[in-house]
């Protein structure tokens, strides 16, 4: 990319501020392309859907795991999260954020059996003891958490 060439600059020289100005334009329209993205898909959401559930992810506790962190960092959840609610609020609809600890990718939706084996971030599908039912780690989250937002929305 072009921090490569800035680098090799020499510092203070015209060149490398023409370099640096060129390094910068690219980093703002990466940063605006992420913005109208997370604008068009939180607009989406919220008009094609009258309550959305959420977990109430502690994102800067995430940011922590260096593994994590430039992932996550990157596509912006926060600021994603930020917008559903405000944009929620113009639409008259509701966000419900269902708590951290709730194990959504542990517990089967189709039985509720909760297995502690599938913790493990690795395991990407696994299979319920309980009633067979196959799952694929992510989906049968976003089901359970879908749930429980209800759950708690009716309360």
């Amino acid at each position: 990319m072009n921090n490569g060439k800035l680098s090799r600059k020499e510092k203070g020289s015209g060149n490398r501020n023409k370099q640096r100005v060129k390094v910068a334009l690219v980093h703002e329209k990466i940063t605006n392309q992420r913005k109208d993205f997370l604008q068009k898909q939180s607009t989406m959401l919220i008009r094609e859907n009258q309550t959305i559930c959420i977990e109430d992810l502690k994102v800067k506790n995430m940011m922590r795991n260096h593994k994590l962190a430039q992932h996550i960092g990157s596509v912006s959840w926060s600021k994603f999260f930020d917008m559903l609610i405000y944009k929620s609020v113009w639409y008259g609809n509701d966000v419900v954020k269902v708590p951290t600890m709730y194990p959504s990718s542990q517990t089967c939706s189709a039985c509720g059996y909760k297995n502690p084996l599938v913790k493990n971030l690795a395991i990407r599908s696994w299979m319920c003891p309980e009633c067979g039912t196959k799952h694929n780690r992510d989906t049968n989250a976003s089901i359970n958490i879908l749930n429980k937002g209800l759950q708690i929305q009716s309360a």
